[in-house]
């Protein structure tokens, strides 16, 4: 299909569609696994999708999407360490960032908190602080935190691998996907790859000290592999399974691996 054969108004807007296209495939390495193919006529080739109105764009680029995240899928290993860094180095005070302001960040009473379990975990009672508290083999790292919206900054972060937890609660690790349940009302899912990956963590603590209600108190999902919006916060369920259960911004369009 050449170009020349795509409606007049879809074309005029090509270069922000090319340009959104390449920003998904922003890595060489996956641009040459999908060809050469960064026109319209190519990436309706690729994608198997006739250009007919912006419905079919938007298709378009929804299966370069998924293209990026299995070719990120392909290649993530429990090598793929991220870097970790002195402690000299991280940033203080630390940069907050959530879908709303500090002030209205959720507060969670310890006392009565519980962690809730469900899909295909094969012990599903529930885990109160204490308990979470007292899992073995805490460990802390000073990685960095890299945000889709193009700033990073490096903190500490510390508490059991999430691995550690899954194998605890009998959950099933063939199964897919890994996802979480916000009290903010953010929810998030990540490959079982990733879930199991040393350097995934479920922190209760940032420098030290219980990590506070803004950064994401009882506890997040800290992913040093992954980019900010995949590092939920104030976790209330942790789920596992087969069905793809998305996430809060993958379902606003955001790549689903988020990679870092």
């Amino acid at each position: 299909m050449s170009d020349r054969k795509i409606p007049d108004d879809i074309k005029s807007d090509q270069n922000a569609i090319l340009r959104e296209a390449g920003g998904l495939l922003k890595d060489p390495a996956k641009r040459r696994l999908f060809g050469n193919i960064l026109t319209l006529g190519g990436l309706s080739i690729a994608t198997g999708v006739l250009i007919k109105d912006r419905n079919s764009i938007q298709t378009i680029l929804d299966r370069v999407s998924r293209f990026n995240d299995g070719v990120q899928g392909v290649i993530f290993s429990e090598a793929s360490r991220a870097p970790v860094y002195p402690k000299s180095m991280i940033n203080n005070p630390f940069r907050f960032n959530a879908f709303y302001s500090v002030a209205q960040a959720p507060v969670v009473d310890g006392s009565t908190y519980k962690l809730m379990l469900s899909g295909k975990i094969r012990d599903k009672r529930s885990w109160t602080l204490p308990q979470l508290y007292a899992l073995p083999g805490q460990i802390s790292e000073v990685t960095r935190h890299i945000c889709v919206e193009g700033w990073s900054e490096i903190g500490e972060w510390g508490g059991p691998r999430l691995s550690t937890f899954l194998k605890m609660i009998g959950a099933d690790l063939t199964c897919k996907y890994v996802g979480f349940k916000c009290a903010d009302g953010y929810y998030e899912s990540i490959d079982m790859a990733t879930a199991l990956h040393p350097q995934t963590l479920m922190a209760f603590t940032f420098r030290e000290h219980t990590i506070p209600t803004w950064y994401g108190y009882p506890f997040k999902i800290r992913i040093p592999t992954k980019l900010g919006y995949k590092n939920p916060k104030h976790v209330m369920e942790i789920f596992v399974t087969d069905d793809f259960p998305g996430g809060y911004w993958v379902d606003k369009g955001y790549n689903w691996f988020g990679g870092s």
